[in-house]
């Protein structure tokens, strides 16, 4: 089959179970947690990690943190552990030293880059009380303009390279091409879909931009550590799960942080 259909085809049906699944409480949760076992596995193999007590760890924070009630405090705490494991990673990713990941290292990525990001996705649309799956639609849909934009503007005029000997096709001209459209898609979002205002989601749209091309980079920089092309094969012409999630497992965090900055001052 053609590479560009199959990579058509996979990438259909991943929207549509993605979207459908989005729609309701117990498949989105179910959805969530196939997800985080299939990037804890392939996490695994990207840094060498022996995967049973990984996928035990993943299984036992996802019911724990998912099937229960958090206190606010609880949840304070989770998020910082999830933020100091992302700036973590960016001097990882902008270090210049050969890296060797020593075992403590490999689990509290894990935890913090894999696990934790993918907890905070099935969060995300459970906003006091209520399941609001348009705010996880809406987020996958600026992170899908983001990239889609970024890919096709950085092909058709990109000169200047943003993280060449991580990433060697991303080019700034693209990212901002990525982020211009995130914010063009993020104004009927705000208009059609929600009752915050507009300058509400030109913010998220530029966390998504922002972050979603730093994990991206973050995630190739494991790849490139790991001498492989994709995370996995799951997905056939796009690679495995973490080559799709690489992107909103950065960004939820931060969506869920602003959220509650918000919710708070408000």
């Amino acid at each position: 089959m053609n590479e560009t259909l199959t990579r058509t085809l996979s990438g259909a049906v991943y929207i549509i179970i993605l979207v459908g699944c989005a729609l309701f409480p117990l498949s989105f949760m179910v959805l969530c947690g196939i997800f985080l076992l299939l990037a804890v596995f392939e996490f695994c193999e990207l840094t060498n990690l022996s995967k049973p007590l990984p996928l035990l760890i993943a299984s036992a924070l996802y019911f724990l943190f998912t099937a229960f009630p958090l206190s606010v405090e609880m949840e304070w705490a989770l998020l910082a552990l999830t933020l100091f494991v992302s700036v973590r990673l960016l001097f990882f990713l902008f270090s210049d030293r050969i890296v060797v990941l020593d075992k403590l290292s490999k689990y509290v990525y894990l935890i913090g880059y894999a696990i934790l990001p993918i907890i905070f996705i099935a969060k995300l649309p459970f906003e006091n009380g209520s399941f609001r799956p348009e705010i996880t639609i809406s987020i996958f849909v600026l992170i899908w303009a983001n990239d889609t934009f970024a890919f096709l503007i950085g092909k058709g005029f990109g000169k200047r390279k943003l993280l060449e000997r991580v990433s060697p096709k991303k080019t700034v001209e693209g990212f901002l091409g990525g982020w211009l459209f995130a914010l063009l898609f993020s104004l009927p979002i705000a208009i059609w879909l929600f009752e915050e205002p507009i300058a509400f989601w030109l913010v998220i749209a530029t966390i998504v931009s922002y972050l979603g091309t730093l994990g991206d980079l973050v995630e190739s920089k494991f790849k490139r550590i790991a001498g492989v092309k994709d995370s996995g094969r799951i997905m056939p012409g796009h690679g495995g799960i973490l080559d799709r999630l690489d992107s909103v497992i950065f960004v939820a965090p931060f969506v869920f942080l602003f959220y509650q900055i918000v919710h708070y001052v408000s």
